[in-house]
Protein backbone atom coordinates (compact mmCIF):
# COMPACT_ATOMS: atom_id res chain seq x y z
CA UNK A 1 0.00 0.00 0.00
CA UNK A 2 2.93 2.07 0.53
CA UNK A 3 4.49 1.94 -3.04
CA UNK A 4 1.81 4.08 -4.81
CA UNK A 5 2.74 6.72 -2.20
CA UNK A 6 6.95 6.25 -2.90
CA UNK A 7 6.11 6.58 -7.04
CA UNK A 8 4.71 9.55 -6.29
CA UNK A 9 7.46 11.03 -4.38
CA UNK A 10 10.00 10.04 -6.38
CA UNK A 11 8.20 11.50 -9.42
CA UNK A 12 7.78 14.56 -7.37
CA UNK A 13 11.58 14.61 -6.71
CA UNK A 14 12.38 13.94 -10.34
CA UNK A 15 10.82 16.89 -11.35
CA UNK A 16 13.07 19.85 -11.55
CA UNK A 17 11.22 23.38 -10.32
CA UNK A 18 10.68 25.97 -12.66
CA UNK A 19 11.63 29.40 -11.41
CA UNK A 20 9.40 30.80 -14.26
CA UNK A 21 6.62 28.12 -13.94
CA UNK A 22 6.56 29.17 -10.02
CA UNK A 23 6.59 33.26 -10.55
CA UNK A 24 3.60 32.64 -13.22
CA UNK A 25 1.45 30.60 -10.52
CA UNK A 26 2.40 33.50 -7.77
CA UNK A 27 1.44 36.51 -10.36
CA UNK A 28 -1.73 34.08 -11.07
CA UNK A 29 -2.78 33.85 -7.28
CA UNK A 30 -2.09 38.33 -7.20
CA UNK A 31 -4.14 38.63 -10.37
CA UNK A 32 -6.96 37.21 -9.30
CA UNK A 33 -6.70 38.24 -5.49
CA UNK A 34 -6.85 41.64 -7.11
CA UNK A 35 -10.47 43.33 -8.08
CA UNK A 36 -12.08 46.59 -7.11
CA UNK A 37 -12.06 46.63 -3.29
CA UNK A 38 -8.40 46.05 -3.06
CA UNK A 39 -7.73 48.43 -6.10
CA UNK A 40 -9.87 51.46 -5.12
CA UNK A 41 -7.90 51.06 -1.71
CA UNK A 42 -11.62 50.41 0.41
CA UNK A 43 -10.57 47.05 1.07
CA UNK A 44 -7.01 48.27 2.64
CA UNK A 45 -9.23 51.04 4.36
CA UNK A 46 -11.97 49.09 5.97
CA UNK A 47 -9.69 45.65 6.78
CA UNK A 48 -6.37 47.26 8.04
CA UNK A 49 -5.78 51.19 7.95
CA UNK A 50 -9.01 51.85 10.06
CA UNK A 51 -7.62 49.94 12.68
CA UNK A 52 -4.38 52.33 13.33
CA UNK A 53 -0.54 50.39 13.54
CA UNK A 54 -2.57 47.55 15.02
CA UNK A 55 -4.49 46.91 11.95
CA UNK A 56 -1.73 47.53 10.21
CA UNK A 57 0.88 45.76 11.20
CA UNK A 58 -1.53 42.67 13.32
CA UNK A 59 -3.61 42.56 10.86
CA UNK A 60 -1.21 42.47 8.02
CA UNK A 61 1.15 39.91 10.03
CA UNK A 62 -2.15 37.97 10.67
CA UNK A 63 -3.18 37.66 7.34
CA UNK A 64 0.05 36.82 6.07
CA UNK A 65 0.67 33.85 8.30
CA UNK A 66 -2.68 32.42 7.43
CA UNK A 67 -3.18 33.42 3.86
CA UNK A 68 0.41 31.76 3.21
CA UNK A 69 -1.16 28.60 4.77
CA UNK A 70 -4.33 28.35 3.02
CA UNK A 71 -2.99 29.57 -0.35
CA UNK A 72 -0.29 26.30 -0.33
CA UNK A 73 -3.03 23.51 1.32
CA UNK A 74 -5.14 24.38 -1.43
CA UNK A 75 -2.50 24.46 -3.97
CA UNK A 76 -0.81 21.32 -3.08
CA UNK A 77 -4.31 19.35 -2.06
CA UNK A 78 -5.04 20.47 -5.76
CA UNK A 79 -1.69 19.45 -7.73
CA UNK A 80 -1.93 15.99 -5.76
CA UNK A 81 -6.16 14.94 -5.68
CA UNK A 82 -6.37 16.32 -9.54
CA UNK A 83 -10.10 16.73 -8.46
CA UNK A 84 -12.73 16.53 -11.44
CA UNK A 85 -14.60 19.51 -10.58
CA UNK A 86 -12.73 22.43 -8.84
CA UNK A 87 -15.26 22.55 -5.85
CA UNK A 88 -14.69 19.02 -4.76
CA UNK A 89 -12.28 20.54 -2.74
CA UNK A 90 -15.28 21.87 -0.31
CA UNK A 91 -16.01 18.10 -0.05
CA UNK A 92 -12.62 17.02 0.62
CA UNK A 93 -12.36 18.84 4.09
CA UNK A 94 -15.99 19.27 4.96
CA UNK A 95 -17.74 16.42 4.22
CA UNK A 96 -20.32 15.41 2.07
CA UNK A 97 -23.30 17.37 3.36
CA UNK A 98 -21.09 20.17 4.92
CA UNK A 99 -19.28 20.28 1.90
CA UNK A 100 -22.31 20.40 -0.07
CA UNK A 101 -23.65 23.50 1.58
CA UNK A 102 -19.98 25.46 0.63
CA UNK A 103 -20.14 24.58 -2.55
CA UNK A 104 -23.54 26.39 -2.92
CA UNK A 105 -22.78 28.82 -0.83
CA UNK A 106 -19.54 29.64 -1.95
CA UNK A 107 -21.50 30.04 -6.00
CA UNK A 108 -23.39 32.81 -3.76
CA UNK A 109 -20.99 34.44 -2.32
CA UNK A 110 -19.45 35.21 -5.37
CA UNK A 111 -22.41 36.78 -6.90
CA UNK A 112 -23.05 39.21 -3.92
CA UNK A 113 -18.92 39.95 -3.92
CA UNK A 114 -20.06 40.58 -7.42
CA UNK A 115 -22.07 43.37 -6.02
CA UNK A 116 -19.27 45.48 -4.22
CA UNK A 117 -17.46 44.56 -7.91
CA UNK A 118 -20.23 46.37 -9.59
CA UNK A 119 -20.39 49.32 -6.97
CA UNK A 120 -16.84 49.50 -7.08
CA UNK A 121 -16.78 50.61 -10.61
CA UNK A 122 -19.81 52.91 -10.53
CA UNK A 123 -17.57 55.03 -8.07
CA UNK A 124 -14.75 55.18 -10.67
CA UNK A 125 -17.00 56.78 -12.84
CA UNK A 126 -19.11 59.06 -10.65
CA UNK A 127 -15.61 60.32 -8.57
CA UNK A 128 -13.22 60.42 -11.04
CA UNK A 129 -15.03 61.02 -14.45
CA UNK A 130 -18.23 63.18 -12.90
CA UNK A 131 -20.63 60.66 -14.79
CA UNK A 132 -23.19 58.45 -13.07
CA UNK A 133 -22.34 55.93 -10.65
CA UNK A 134 -24.94 53.61 -12.93
CA UNK A 135 -23.41 53.88 -16.04
CA UNK A 136 -20.32 52.04 -14.66
CA UNK A 137 -21.91 49.39 -12.74
CA UNK A 138 -24.64 48.50 -15.63
CA UNK A 139 -20.96 48.62 -17.77
CA UNK A 140 -19.20 46.29 -15.94
CA UNK A 141 -22.22 43.89 -15.10
CA UNK A 142 -22.77 43.26 -19.32
CA UNK A 143 -18.87 43.12 -19.64
CA UNK A 144 -18.80 40.33 -17.24
CA UNK A 145 -21.91 38.47 -18.82
CA UNK A 146 -20.64 38.66 -22.32
CA UNK A 147 -17.19 37.46 -21.21
CA UNK A 148 -18.11 34.62 -19.25
CA UNK A 149 -21.20 33.31 -21.51
CA UNK A 150 -18.81 33.23 -24.47
CA UNK A 151 -16.44 31.94 -22.61
CA UNK A 152 -13.83 34.56 -23.63
CA UNK A 153 -10.83 33.24 -21.34
CA UNK A 154 -8.42 35.18 -24.16
CA UNK A 155 -10.09 38.06 -23.07
CA UNK A 156 -9.97 37.68 -19.25
CA UNK A 157 -6.27 36.07 -19.79
CA UNK A 158 -5.04 39.63 -21.29
CA UNK A 159 -7.19 41.46 -18.62
CA UNK A 160 -5.56 38.90 -15.89
CA UNK A 161 -2.06 40.12 -16.30
CA UNK A 162 -2.94 44.04 -14.99
CA UNK A 163 -3.55 42.28 -11.76
CA UNK A 164 0.48 42.19 -10.84
CA UNK A 165 1.02 45.26 -12.53
CA UNK A 166 -1.91 46.74 -10.20
CA UNK A 167 0.06 45.52 -7.31
CA UNK A 168 3.27 46.88 -8.38
CA UNK A 169 1.49 50.45 -8.80
CA UNK A 170 -0.49 50.15 -5.54
CA UNK A 171 3.03 49.17 -3.75
CA UNK A 172 4.65 52.33 -5.66
CA UNK A 173 1.89 54.54 -4.45
CA UNK A 174 2.16 53.07 -1.12
CA UNK A 175 5.92 53.76 -0.36
CA UNK A 176 5.36 57.32 -1.97
CA UNK A 177 2.67 57.68 0.31
CA UNK A 178 5.15 56.90 3.38
CA UNK A 179 8.22 58.71 1.61
CA UNK A 180 6.00 61.89 0.82
CA UNK A 181 5.00 62.42 4.48
CA UNK A 182 6.30 59.75 6.41
CA UNK A 183 5.53 61.63 9.92
CA UNK A 184 1.75 61.50 8.85
CA UNK A 185 1.61 57.67 9.78
CA UNK A 186 1.67 58.99 13.81
CA UNK A 187 -0.50 61.61 12.82
CA UNK A 188 -3.09 59.85 10.96
CA UNK A 189 -3.09 57.31 13.81
CA UNK A 190 -3.80 59.56 16.58
CA UNK A 191 -6.35 61.07 14.38
CA UNK A 192 -8.49 57.68 13.61
CA UNK A 193 -10.60 58.04 16.91
CA UNK A 194 -12.03 61.11 16.05
CA UNK A 195 -13.14 59.87 12.19
CA UNK A 196 -16.03 57.82 11.67
CA UNK A 197 -14.27 55.21 9.29
CA UNK A 198 -15.81 51.85 7.66
CA UNK A 199 -14.69 49.00 9.86
CA UNK A 200 -14.66 45.43 8.98
CA UNK A 201 -15.39 44.29 12.27
CA UNK A 202 -15.26 45.09 16.38
CA UNK A 203 -11.22 45.15 16.13
CA UNK A 204 -7.98 44.13 13.92
CA UNK A 205 -8.21 40.61 15.34
CA UNK A 206 -11.27 39.90 13.37
CA UNK A 207 -11.31 42.15 10.88
CA UNK A 208 -7.46 39.52 9.88
CA UNK A 209 -9.92 36.50 10.40
CA UNK A 210 -12.37 37.67 8.48
CA UNK A 211 -10.59 39.07 5.38
CA UNK A 212 -8.55 35.63 5.25
CA UNK A 213 -11.63 33.74 5.44
CA UNK A 214 -13.42 35.45 2.55
CA UNK A 215 -10.61 35.24 0.80
CA UNK A 216 -10.42 31.63 0.93
CA UNK A 217 -14.37 31.34 -0.18
CA UNK A 218 -12.76 32.94 -3.48
CA UNK A 219 -9.97 30.78 -3.60
CA UNK A 220 -10.43 27.26 -2.75
CA UNK A 221 -11.98 26.23 -6.01
CA UNK A 222 -9.20 28.65 -8.49
CA UNK A 223 -6.22 27.10 -6.90
CA UNK A 224 -7.84 23.89 -6.93
CA UNK A 225 -8.28 24.04 -10.51
CA UNK A 226 -4.65 25.70 -10.65
CA UNK A 227 -2.81 23.37 -8.72
CA UNK A 228 -3.84 20.66 -11.19
CA UNK A 229 -1.19 21.98 -13.60
CA UNK A 230 1.69 22.08 -11.24
CA UNK A 231 4.08 19.23 -12.18
CA UNK A 232 5.41 18.96 -8.36
CA UNK A 233 4.01 19.62 -5.18
CA UNK A 234 7.39 21.66 -4.40
CA UNK A 235 6.36 23.99 -7.19
CA UNK A 236 2.88 24.14 -6.29
CA UNK A 237 4.23 25.09 -2.54
CA UNK A 238 6.56 27.54 -4.32
CA UNK A 239 3.97 29.32 -6.15
CA UNK A 240 1.60 29.30 -3.32
CA UNK A 241 3.95 30.84 -1.17
CA UNK A 242 5.61 33.68 -3.16
CA UNK A 243 2.18 35.19 -4.45
CA UNK A 244 0.48 34.92 -0.71
CA UNK A 245 3.21 37.10 0.31
CA UNK A 246 3.50 39.21 -2.32
CA UNK A 247 0.04 39.81 -1.58
CA UNK A 248 0.51 40.44 1.96
CA UNK A 249 3.18 42.83 1.72
CA UNK A 250 1.52 44.82 -0.46
CA UNK A 251 -1.73 44.97 1.61
CA UNK A 252 0.64 46.38 4.49
CA UNK A 253 2.64 48.68 2.54
CA UNK A 254 -0.76 50.26 1.39
CA UNK A 255 -2.01 49.68 4.36
CA UNK A 256 0.65 52.36 5.76
CA UNK A 257 0.75 55.00 2.68
CA UNK A 258 -2.87 55.20 3.37
CA UNK A 259 -2.67 55.87 7.24
CA UNK A 260 0.01 58.86 6.50
CA UNK A 261 -2.67 60.61 4.53
CA UNK A 262 -5.99 59.20 5.77
CA UNK A 263 -7.07 62.96 6.92
CA UNK A 264 -7.42 63.26 3.31
CA UNK A 265 -8.72 60.02 2.02
CA UNK A 266 -11.28 59.53 4.78
CA UNK A 267 -14.86 59.97 3.17
CA UNK A 268 -13.49 59.38 -0.17
CA UNK A 269 -14.82 55.85 -2.10
CA UNK A 270 -11.45 55.22 -4.15
CA UNK A 271 -8.63 56.52 -1.76
CA UNK A 272 -5.96 55.06 -4.22
CA UNK A 273 -6.75 58.00 -6.48
CA UNK A 274 -5.88 60.33 -3.57
CA UNK A 275 -2.35 58.77 -3.81
CA UNK A 276 -1.91 58.52 -7.21
CA UNK A 277 -3.56 62.24 -7.66
CA UNK A 278 -0.78 63.61 -5.70
CA UNK A 279 1.72 62.15 -8.29
CA UNK A 280 0.19 62.64 -11.39
CA UNK A 281 -3.44 62.96 -12.93
CA UNK A 282 -2.59 61.17 -15.63
CA UNK A 283 -1.68 58.07 -13.37
CA UNK A 284 -4.86 58.62 -11.43
CA UNK A 285 -6.76 58.06 -14.96
CA UNK A 286 -4.66 55.18 -15.48
CA UNK A 287 -5.31 53.48 -12.50
CA UNK A 288 -9.45 53.96 -13.19
CA UNK A 289 -9.04 52.17 -15.83
CA UNK A 290 -7.21 49.37 -14.26
CA UNK A 291 -10.01 49.09 -11.48
CA UNK A 292 -12.29 48.41 -14.03
CA UNK A 293 -10.33 45.84 -15.39
CA UNK A 294 -9.54 44.39 -12.65
CA UNK A 295 -13.11 43.98 -11.35
CA UNK A 296 -13.94 42.37 -15.10
CA UNK A 297 -11.11 39.74 -14.54
CA UNK A 298 -11.94 38.47 -11.14
CA UNK A 299 -15.81 38.10 -11.89
CA UNK A 300 -14.83 36.18 -15.20
CA UNK A 301 -12.89 33.79 -13.73
CA UNK A 302 -15.23 33.21 -10.90
CA UNK A 303 -17.83 32.53 -12.30
CA UNK A 304 -16.65 30.07 -15.34
CA UNK A 305 -14.27 28.22 -12.31
CA UNK A 306 -11.37 28.56 -14.41
CA UNK A 307 -7.47 29.12 -13.77
CA UNK A 308 -5.97 31.53 -16.33
CA UNK A 309 -5.80 30.95 -19.42
CA UNK A 310 -2.24 31.16 -19.91
CA UNK A 311 -1.72 27.79 -17.49
CA UNK A 312 -2.63 25.29 -19.54
CA UNK A 313 -0.36 26.22 -22.23
CA UNK A 314 2.23 25.90 -18.77
CA UNK A 315 1.25 22.83 -18.01
CA UNK A 316 2.00 21.08 -21.94
CA UNK A 317 5.46 22.10 -21.64
CA UNK A 318 7.52 19.03 -20.63
CA UNK A 319 10.18 20.69 -18.84
CA UNK A 320 12.28 23.49 -18.51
Amino acid sequence: MAQPALTQASADTSQKTSIPRVLTYAGAIVAFLIGSGFATGQEILQYFTSYGFWGVFGSGLLVLALMTYVVVEFFIVGQAKKFDRPSRIFHYYCGKYLGTFFDYFSVLFVFLSFAVMVAGAGAVFEEHYGLSKFIGGVGLAVVVGITVWFGLKSLVDVIGKIGPLIVVIAIALGVLGIVRNPGGIAVGNALLPGLELTQASTNWFMSGLSYVGFCMLWLAAFLTALGKTARSRKEAACGGLIGSVVFSVACIIVGLGLLAHIARVNGTEIPMLVLANDVSPLLAAGISVMILAGSTQRQSRCYGQFPPASTPKISQASST
